[in-house]
């Protein structure tokens, strides 16, 4: 199998959903990328009842697999997070009927795909506009559930990815509203971490302080009220949830870039794509240079987003396609 075309199946598991998708490797990196099939594993039973429920739309399925999932991958059982499903690997095999497969963190596989995919699906954000260098490290770090943190190695022999759990390092407040944050958090938190703010449900805590500042009654609202009324602009208070979401997420992408020792930063997760469009002209390019005596070093680290739809599901397969490189 080293070395040749192999056609796979990626896979990329959430607590809601389990994407699938036909895929092509050759030589250590990703051929193709078929079409995504979403299913939600509320649905399905287990991830062989959802394999063999992706089987039944597209036929017969390729003896290779690459699954991506949203927990950390080792011993013999994996509990997904937020998600009932278990998967214990030494049966997979036996399971969805392959020969070969990869089993790696989701955000393992989105620093693969940060390695792999070309500079068309990374948008600037800030610092220098040019590509991301290609010997070095990358931080690689993503909003969405909780604070995805992964670091990208490259070298002339090629790369390595290591998954990190970077998004618990503590939340250090920089402001007199962030200490505000800080302690609203700390009552129901003994430890607050940076994911604690600058992951999706974070936008609740920094909603609740802006309101209590104000003096106003505190809704009682989820995240994704408060992200949709944010994004469209529709409530005042969740715009300037959203301002004091993207500096804190600035900052915590600079600390870090300086303790990975990164030569460039991608910011990634499907809440980073939703920000696109406020992260460029936020305060986040600002916070993630304030780093007091290195501000000339981060100025001139480039900053991007990842943009392609599918980071998890090209992630993957890239996992497998290096493992089963010569």
């Amino acid at each position: 199998m080293r070395g040749s075309k192999v056609n796979l199946v990626a896979v990329d598991i959430g607590g809601t959903h389990a994407r699938f998708a036909l895929a092509e490797v050759a030589g250590g990196r990703v051929t193709a990328l078929g079409e995504p099939v979403t299913l939600k594993t509320a649905e399905h039973a287990s991830l062989q009842t959802a394999w063999e429920a992706f089987g039944a739309q597209v036929g017969p399925l390729p003896r290779a697999a690459a699954i991506a999932v949203a927990s950390p991958v080792g011993g013999e059982l994996i509990k997904l997070t937020n998600n009932p499903w278990i998967i214990r690997p030494a049966l997979v095999r036996e399971r969805l009927q392959v020969d070969a497969f990869v089993l790696i963190n989701d955000f393992g596989a989105v620093g693969h795909a940060v390695a792999q995919l070309p500079p068309e699906h990374f948008e600037h954000l800030c610092g220098p506009d040019a590509p991301l260098p290609e010997t070095g490290s990358l931080t690689v770090c993503g909003p969405g559930t909780g604070l995805g943190v992964a670091l990208v190695h490259r070298s002339a022999r090629g790369y390595q990815v290591i998954e990190t759990e970077g998004g618990h390092q503590d939340f250090a407040p920089l402001d007199a509203l962030e200490d505000t944050m800080l302690k609203r958090l700390r009552k129901t938190y003994t430890r607050v971490s940076a994911e604690r703010i600058c992951a999706g449900p974070g936008i609740i805590a920094i909603y609740e302080t802006l309101a209590e500042i104000e003096g106003r009654a505190v809704p009682r609202l989820d995240d994704k009220a408060i992200w949709t009324m944010a994004l469209e602009g529709s409530d005042s208070l969740a715009l300037a949830a959203l301002d004091r979401f993207c500096l804190s997420l600035g900052a915590v992408a600079g600390d870090l870039a300086l303790a990975q020792g990164a030569k460039g930063v991608v910011i990634a997760g499907g809440l980073g794509l939703r920000l696109k469009d406020h992260l460029a002209r936020s305060g986040f390019a600002e916070r993630f240079a304030a780093k007091g005596r290195f501000r000339s070093m981060m100025e001139d680290i480039p900053v991007k987003l990842i943009t392609h739809p599918q980071p998890g599901l090209f992630g993957a397969a890239a996992a497998f396609a290096q493992e089963h490189a010569q």
